[in-house]
């Protein structure tokens, strides 16, 4: 019997403690609408994430099979894969995707780079799995708040005129570089702090000073890092922001897609237990500095030119690895896509309708996953609305 092109998969769901908790978690409850899993919600844990790419942390599975994704694409990669893929990103699915239900901060982070990436990977293979960038974008499904990309300097510098912060920027220049800014990080993430009492005009961070350090303990750098030095945003549904390698993030709260290079290295500074914390140098020496406003992590949608009846948007992204689709359909709509020149995978984030791919008619509904190969082209219909989010090559 030959491979199928279109088939269902199942996700795999996590337990970080900055997730919702049971049914309040979105992951959860997505993950939990996949027949046959045998997953259950327990209302006293957290569920962060459910990923559902070929990643062997946390893997998709075949769902009529239960074998890992991973192992069905390497069967047959030239039809599952594709020729690009096969060329360009090293034959595996090089994109790995996630719903995320976030409850309080993720740890303050970046991920590296492929070249630090690479050493990174050769000196401690246990804690850096894999030698690849992982730059990601973030579409929001609810109200999700973020820390993303540093402030303009001018917003930074005459923070840190203040009495109780000059002792973090001590040379005090006159004219702020982005080497001013990874000294006073690097200060900052080292410092035995205490509370900042004068603040300037960055009103909001008396608000969520408490709150972070009521999640993590006053002692955590991490706090002043971003509350001082870093872009506070607020995006709704649809609205989705993109992370570089090397760039500096904290999530706060919501439920989002997020997609990345297919790596699960990472960097942490703050917002996290101490012995999760890497060295402050090495996180202030890997930093970059490519966003200094919103203008510059919010990752505007565009019409899609792959979709016939104009009822999906496409997220690209400044990377080869993927974009992300966004289909939206109302009661009794359809919409159709053009087959892509590399494997997809897609996820229905609300609603319930009809696939029509290599032949075959299949159920849609919340929280189902399906992988489409390359060079099929798909019809989706829905009688009473839908949402699907498919991240392609």
């Amino acid at each position: 019997m030959p491979d199928q092109l279109v088939f269902q998969l199942s996700g795999t769901c996590n337990n970080y403690p900055w997730g919702k908790k049971g049914k309040q978690s979105l992951a959860a409850q997505l993950c939990a609408q996949t027949p046959g899993t045998g997953f259950q919600i327990n209302d006293d844990e957290p569920y962060s994430e459910m990923w559902f790419g070929d990643y062997p942390d946390y893997p998709a599975r075949k769902l009529d099979t239960g074998e890992p994704l991973a192992e069905v694409l390497q069967r047959n990669k030239e039809k599952l894969l594709g020729k690009k893929v096969i060329e360009n990103h090293g034959g595996q699915l090089p994109y790995l995707p996630k719903i995320l239900s976030i409850a309080k901060a993720l740890p303050l982070q970046l991920h590296p780079n492929k070249e630090l990436a690479r050493k990174l990977h050769e000196k401690d293979p246990n804690s850096f799995t894999d030698p690849n960038h992982k730059p990601e974008i973030a579409v929001a499904l609810s109200k999700f708040e973020v820390f993303a990309g540093f402030k303009p300097l001018d917003k930074i510098a005459p923070l840190f005129k203040l009495e109780p912060l000059r002792q973090f920027n001590p040379e005090q220049p006159d004219k702020w570089t982005d080497e001013t800014l990874r000294d006073v990080t690097r200060n900052l993430l080292k410092a035995d702090l205490e509370t900042v009492k004068k603040l300037g005009d960055a009103a909001y961070i008396l608000d969520l000073l408490p709150r972070l350090q009521g999640q993590y303990g006053p002692e955590d750098a991490g706090s002043l890092v971003a509350l001082l030095c870093m872009n506070f945003l607020v995006f709704n549904p649809g609205d989705a922001i993109w992370i570089p390698a090397d760039g500096i993030h904290a999530y706060l709260a919501g439920d989002i897609v997020e997609c990345m290079a297919r790596s699960n290295n990472v960097l942490n500074a703050g917002f996290c237990p101490p012995g999760d914390r890497n060295n402050a140098d090495t996180f202030a020496n890997t930093l970059t500095f490519k966003a200094h406003s919103k203008d510059d992590v919010y990752l505007p949608s565009q019409k899609s030119d792959k979709s016939k009846n104009g009822k999906t948007v496409v997220y690209k992204p400044p990377m080869s690895e993927f974009d992300m689709l966004k289909t939206d359909l109302g009661a009794g709509e359809s919409d159709e896509l053009t087959a892509s020149e590399g494997p997809g995978v897609l996820i229905v984030t609300s609603g319930k309708g009809v696939l029509h791919a290599d032949g075959g008619e299949h159920q849609l509904k919340e929280g189902f996953i399906y992988f489409i190969a390359p060079g099929v082209p798909v019809k989706f219909e829905s009688h009473e609305g839908m949402q699907i989010h498919m991240a392609v090559v």
